[in-house]
């Protein structure tokens, strides 16, 4: 029998990118009422960076890509989810989410969720020309591509999403988001 949960909750997707992805799973452990939508990119991810899931806290559910209809998101539909968070987001995630292409779990939940008025942060991960970010081997310079910078920029407009840039952004956009539900962030 699946254990009772309380609702609405938090959803976060978590997208194959190594890009404070160890500062996203902290963050996730500080919020109350958690579901985990893992991509298999991001399985792929907490492997190469050696991140222990298990760490979470046990409230935290953990849904995995594992079927080809991604069959969570029917969660959407039933009001248990009041914010979606998709951080971080490759720019593979970024494009799929700005065409509508909803092929794995990440982007099927953040089709879900804007089909449903369920408000998202997207914590993209090429927001500059320039960026520096932590590879599982240490730090490395990437150079986001003009038309990743484009993206961002089209996901930017989308309604219900709000699209940040830094962790601290999405430490900021969070306290706003559960501070306007009256949940309290630690």
């Amino acid at each position: 029998m699946p254990k009772k949960v309380r609702t609405p909750r938090l959803a976060w997707a978590l997208t194959g990118s190594g890009h404070f992805f160890t500062e996203s799973l902290a963050l996730i452990a500080r919020i109350p009422d958690v579901d985990l939508f893992v991509s298999r990119a991001a399985a792929e991810v907490v492997r190469m960076y050696r991140d222990d899931m298990s760490k979470l806290p046990a409230g935290v559910r953990v849904f995995k890509d594992t079927t080809a209809s991604a069959a969570p998101v029917g969660l959407f539909y039933h009001g248990v989810y009041h914010t979606l968070v998709v951080a971080p987001a490759t720019s593979n995630t970024v494009a799929k989410c700005v065409y509508g292409i909803s092929d794995n779990l990440a982007t099927n939940v953040f089709a879900q969720a804007g089909k449903c008025r369920v408000p998202s942060i997207v914590f993209a991960c090429d927001t500059a020309p320039e960026l520096e970010t932590m590879a599982p081997d240490g730090m490395v310079k990437v150079f986001p591509r003009k038309i990743d910078l484009d993206n961002v920029v089209r996901l930017k407009a989308f309604e219900a999403t709000e699209v940040v840039d830094s962790l601290a952004d999405l430490e900021a956009a969070l306290r706003a988001r559960l501070a306007c539900l009256n949940i309290s962030f630690s």
